[in-house]
């Protein structure tokens, strides 16, 4: 049995994005664990979670807090904007002002739930695609294919869903 079993209660190896590992194998249990760990967290706290809104004077502090820019890409914040949990309200993060900072909505979408390590590795191949993806490798003209054609679905079902909203 793997010692990153996702049936494990704790982390039985903490890891960092910094981290290298013995096989692909090993990554790739990784990675799962980390998956089914959220999962399992999140359904745990699944019925105690109560969210909670932010006042219109909590929410200036909290965009305040940045300079009015986003946590996550650093990017000025125009028009609408996410309260992102830094610790994931799904996880069990609090209803405080000190967990929450401003975001853009897609920034604050694609962050999710995802805990910091397995937020790192979604960055870290994130980044290491993208370079293969601009060198135009074997891996990068696969993965860009591949993602023109998922982005091209996500986009007709969201027109599909504004086309029955509007019916």
């Amino acid at each position: 049995m793997s010692i990153f079993s996702p049936t494990a209660q704790q982390d039985p190896v903490p890891t960092t994005a910094g981290d290298t590992f013995q096989s692909d194998a090993e990554f790739v249990e990784r990675l799962r664990f980390l998956r089914q760990s959220r999962r399992s967290r999140k359904l745990e706290m699944r019925g105690e979670l109560v969210r909670e809104s932010l006042s219109a004077d909590e929410r200036v502090t909290i965009l305040a807090k940045t300079g009015g820019r986003c946590h996550v890409c650093g990017g000025v914040i125009e028009g609408k904007w996410a309260a992102d949990h830094l610790v994931s309200h799904c996880l069990g993060g609090p209803h405080t002002l000190d967990n929450y900072l401003p975001a853009h909505p897609i920034c604050n979408n694609y962050r999710w739930f995802y805990g910091p390590e397995e937020f790192q590795w979604i960055l870290k191949l994130g980044v290491w695609l993208r370079t293969h993806i601009e060198r135009q490798t074997t891996v990068g003209r696969l993965a860009s294919i591949a993602f023109w054609k998922y982005e091209c679905i996500r986009k007709s079902r969201r027109e599909e869903r504004a086309r029955g909203a509007k019916a």
